[in-house]
């Protein structure tokens, strides 16, 4: 067997590998030489033997026993060598798929992770919208359901619907007609009006304002909330319809002078 026939693969034996079958080689072809010479010749074969070790082509003893005998350790040893080879490969294909399986496990495991967190991310964003969402419609509910402070027109009817206003909310009874009925007997819708001849006015406590009413009278029967001014024709309504609800009953039972 020449050493040209020593298959491919035997190359890509690792070192330890590659120097134990150079070594089972040498030994075979050193064994051999020594077939080979007579047993007296031991000095002269000596370092011809250690030439031997080199590889050699088996030209001039292929036809003895011990020749065929080596070649056939030789050829085992081949085949050691391809066997060792393919468990290398073997355990290293087992190596590269235990690798991939781990890699393709941790990934796996890292999109789980990230698929959580962003589900959970989403999760978070949709309940704070939601709640942002219901927060917002309880405002708007809240809005609509809240009485705007109504807007009066500076003018009798603006002080008479205003009055009222307070009135109901005060719990004084009184209709429009009933109260302006007696502005217009008492001051005929003059807000500035002043009584300067009668009883009271010589008193020295003259009637005064749309419903004619004298300042001790308003002092008592002023309803918080309104002017304390007798001329101001909102609060001068409500502390005289709240002085004729106490004597009277209501302004609606004043026909005349009160």
């Amino acid at each position: 067997m020449s050493a040209t026939r020593i298959p491919r693969r035997l190359r890509r034996l690792n070192k330890v590998q590659k120097i134990s079958v150079a070594g089972v080689s040498a030994l075979g072809v050193a064994a051999l030489t020594f077939s080979l010479v007579p047993s007296n010749a031991d000095a002269e074969i000596a370092p011809q033997a250690a030439a031997a070790a080199a590889p050699v082509a088996f030209t001039n003893a292929t036809g003895t026993a011990q020749a065929k005998t080596v070649q056939n350790s030789m050829i085992e040893q081949h085949s050691t060598a391809e066997k060792l080879v393919k468990a290398a490969d073997a355990a290293k294909a087992k190596a590269a798929a235990a690798a991939k399986a781990k890699a393709a496990k941790a990934k796996a495991e890292a999109d789980a992770k990230a698929k959580a967190a962003a589900d959970a991310k989403e999760k978070a964003e949709k309940a704070a919208k939601a709640k942002a969402d219901a927060k917002k419609r309880a405002s708007e509910k809240a809005n609509r359901s809240t009485a705007r402070k109504p807007v009066y027109a500076n003018n009798l009817d603006g002080w008479i619907r205003e009055a009222m206003t307070i009135m109901k909310k005060e719990g004084i009874p009184g209709s429009y007609d009933g109260i302006h009925r007696n502005i217009m007997r008492e001051s005929s819708g003059n807000r500035w009006a002043i009584n300067n001849w009668d009883i009271n006015a010589r008193n020295g406590v003259p009637s005064k304002g749309l419903l004619q009413v004298i300042q001790p009278t308003f002092d008592r029967y002023h309803v918080a909330g309104t002017k304390k001014d007798l001329y101001d024709p909102v609060a001068n309504i409500v502390a005289a319809c709240n002085y004729a609800a106490d004597r009277y009953g209501s302004m609606d039972n004043v026909n005349s002078a009160y």
